[in-house]
């Protein structure tokens, strides 16, 4: 399966344009990953780091659900792979699933989708407790945009070391 990746448009409101570029980054995150075994995904491309295209995976299904889930939400919810709250847990991919890993990333941006549509608008604020503030609706989708980014350019290293492939 091949992913679809939208440009963000170039003229629109605020909302659609966030929404456009967060959509962008899952898709490059989703495109970084496609054609790969799971030892693929698990492989540690550039030692000493542990990180992985499948731990890049399984940290923003972690960041998805705790930003728009637990944040804006207010859900009472555990982490995906850590009961503790240990964010770190993510990045161990090193006998993780790639099939589990996609499907709960996949759940958390539909959950994240339908969260951010229901808003009455990106004023909306969640408590972020790591931080001790509230945040807007707006705040999140930013710095989502944000992590998508910089671990695509992550994705962008290890997908190289893999097999080659370069680009987005």
């Amino acid at each position: 399966m091949t992913t679809e990746r939208l440009s963000p448009p170039m003229r629109a409101g605020e909302r659609e344009t966030l929404r456009s570029f967060l959509d962008f980054h899952r898709a490059t995150l989703a495109m970084k990953t496609e054609g790969l075994s799971d030892d693929d995904l698990r492989r540690q491309s550039s030692p000493p780091s542990t990180l992985s295209l499948l731990g890049l995976v399984r940290h923003m299904a972690e960041v998805e659900r705790t930003w728009f889930r637990r944040v804006i939400n207010g859900e009472d919810i555990p982490l995906v792979w850590s009961e503790e709250g240990d964010f770190q847990a993510a990045y161990d991919a090193s006998k993780a699933d790639g099939a589990e890993a996609f499907e709960a990333w996949q759940t958390e941006v539909a959950h994240a989708r339908r969260i951010e549509e229901a808003a009455a608008s990106l004023d909306v604020t969640g408590y972020q407790p790591r931080w001790g503030e509230h945040v807007s609706l707006r705040v999140v989708m930013l710095h989502l945009i944000h992590e998508y980014a910089r671990h695509n350019g992550h994705a962008d290293f290890l997908r190289e070391a893999i097999d080659g492939t370069v680009g987005a």
